[in-house]
């Protein structure tokens, strides 16, 4: 073991001379190989934390919501519903929620304005609100000041704002407006006794499926949605605009895919000399192709390292620039979340074999036919 894992440093010294008598080749081919791999990998790693981050804001989301079809259109859920979910085995509590969404004619962009739930810290009083973060920045809020909105009876409601809900939270409260139960009847002329949906929890996540499946079967005019479906739903979406912005660069990809095959798939007549002197010092076949090995490995490995901490640096410590809005949507009032850094085991095995091994492997076949023919032909071409 300790004679191979000699003969290994001894092939790889080598490899390195090999590439440093052709720095400028090698170097040029280092910067377009990271370039590319930290563009691939940028994507997977933004398109996986935002994945993340959204489990975890679905992980304090009701275990079921109720919602009242009419028609095959969402409808209000009267208050009677709640009583009726109550009684269904399982259920822990039942919530109602009032909640929608108010179209702002200056940011021209619709906002979620909420009633907060009762017991809840940010409950408002009349004639007072809290505002989301991106909200209070688009419209110039702060504590204190004035918030205006149209009533759907083209009256002016005018509240207080209390607080500017925290930066911490902006992922569930960005595009939030938090007022209470009678201004929020007043903007929307809300009637009285209804609902937007009733939230249920469960306490046995094993259950939840099966109490959505009750809550259908006693009120067929009702849909129960299930927090597994909605974070499916979430990961599928996040998948599919992954995919579509490594679409958008599939030119590059190409080019680099042509760009390296050819470098790899021909030799220069430097290396072939090269392997010619090593072949007529005794070296074999196998040992001119371990070598070359080792040294298309030594490139892929050092683009792939390099790209990928470019792209992880890029990703959780600087704006994601570009890939922010393909991946969340574009929007006059989007969140300022920081991703937490994270990365998946099997994502980064997965993108160095697709970067490392492919390279390596076009580099033997060409190294194989210089390798096989006899020193004195390969040196008079």
């Amino acid at each position: 073991m300790r004679r191979w894992l000699n003969r290994q440093r001894s092939l790889a010294d080598v490899a390195l001379a090999s590439l440093g008598r052709r720095r400028t080749r090698t170097m040029a081919l280092l910067v377009v190989y990271a370039l590319v791999v930290s563009v691939v990998a940028a994507v997977m790693l933004y398109a996986q934390a935002v994945r993340r981050e959204a489990g975890r804001v679905l992980a304090q989301s009701p275990a079921v919501i109720v919602q009242r079809l009419q028609a095959g259109r969402f409808a209000l859920v009267p208050d009677t519903y709640a009583e009726a979910l109550r009684a269904i085995r399982g259920v822990q509590s039942v919530e109602g929620r009032l909640w929608g969404y108010y179209y702002d004619p200056v940011l021209k962009v619709a906002v979620t304005v909420m009633v907060a739930p009762e017991g809840s810290a940010h409950v408002v009083q009349d004639g007072h609100a809290r505002v989301g973060p991106a909200v209070a920045r688009a419209k110039g809020l702060s504590a204190g000041g004035q918030l205006l909105l149209i009533t759907t009876a083209r009256d002016v409601l005018r509240l207080t704002v209390d607080e500017l809900l925290p930066d911490e939270s902006a992922v569930l409260t960005a595009d939030l407006i938090l007022i209470s139960a009678a201004d929020f009847r007043a903007l929307f002329d809300h009637p009285a006794g209804f609902y937007t949906d009733i939230a249920l929890s469960v306490a046995n996540p094993a259950e939840h499926r099966r109490v959505a499946e009750k809550v259908t079967t006693r009120m067929p005019d009702t849909r129960a949605i299930v927090r597994d479906d909605i974070a499916r739903t979430y990961a599928a979406t996040f998948s599919w605009r992954e995919g579509l912005v490594l679409v958008a660069f599939i030119g590059v990809l190409a080019a680099f895919a042509l760009f390296a095959f050819d470098r790899a798939s021909g030799l220069s007549a430097d290396e072939t000399r090269e392997i010619a002197v090593l072949k007529a010092v005794g070296w074999d076949a196998g040992d001119v192709m371990a070598m070359k090995a080792w040294e298309g490995a030594l490139v892929s490995a050092v683009a792939f390292a390099a790209g990928y901490l470019a792209a992880y640096l890029f990703v959780f410590y600087v704006p994601a620039g570009p890939f922010d809005g393909a991946l969340r949507g574009w929007t006059v009032v989007r969140p300022r979340i920081r991703l937490t850094p994270d990365t998946d085991a099997f994502q980064v095995a997965t993108l160095f074999v697709l970067s490392v091994v492919p390279y390596t492997a076009a580099i033997l076949v060409p190294v194989w036919r210089a390798a096989v023919a006899e020193p004195d032909v390969v040196m008079r071409g």
